[in-house]
């Protein structure tokens, strides 16, 4: 079967952008509401990448990453991992505890609550705005976190559920509070048959699409 990214044409990937900046002022908003200051989120770009480039984006395969993993379930099926680095994780757990820049220096049981609840709004949002454009309903699981090495980590995923396709869809994600940014990797992996789904129920169907 072939893989469904490949035959994505320039405007189905603005369209997931699109959905994916809806997402991310979502996201904002919650946590805006959650925090009670301005947290910003920002979506400066929408890519594929074959698996095996995957761990590239995050330094490395060997590089240890925060990892905050999600399997989605419903009509189209699908698996999210969200990458921070090590010093991005503590710098943001900084910004949803409202501590100072620099304070967290490791990532304890709280800190990784702190994570968890901050990835269940990240794909929450993202999934709702899909489902908003779509029709589609996702449920989410609870999300988990772990700290290991991003090619251990992304194998790990394809060995649960190895019927994800042979790409991903990168979401480019920043987080900003005032004159603190950092920056994550949102992925996002379809079962096979779940990207026509989507992009069938976007109004745009791959169907001839050239990538």
């Amino acid at each position: 079967m072939a893989d469904e990214f490949l035959q994505l044409s320039p405007v189905q990937k603005d369209i997931l952008k699109e959905v994916s900046n809806i997402g991310a002022g979502s996201g904002a908003t919650a946590l805006a509401h959650l925090l009670r200051r301005k947290i910003t989120m920002t979506v400066p770009g929408v890519r594929v990448l074959p698996l095996e480039e995957v761990a590239t984006v995050t330094g490395g395969a060997d590089h240890k990453v925060v990892g905050i993993f999600q399997r989605v379930e419903g009509p189209a099926p699908c698996s999210i991992l969200f990458f921070l680095s090590i010093d991005s994780a503590m710098h943001l757990v900084d910004m949803l505890l409202n501590r100072a820049l620099g304070t967290t220096r490791f990532i304890d049981k709280l800190n990784m609550s702190a994570l968890e609840e901050m990835g269940n709004i990240v794909s929450g949002s993202f999934l709702n705005a899909l489902g908003g454009f779509t029709g589609l309903k996702f449920v989410p699981s609870v999300p988990s976190v772990a700290i290991d090495m991003a090619g251990a980590m992304l194998n790990s995923v394809l060995y649960h559920y190895g019927q994800v396709g042979d790409h991903a869809l990168i979401i480019d994600t920043e987080f900003a509070e005032q004159d603190r940014h950092l920056a994550g990797n949102f992925f996002l992996f379809p079962d096979p048959g779940s990207l026509t789904k989507i992009l069938s129920a976007l109004g745009v169907s791959n169907h001839g699409a050239c990538c």
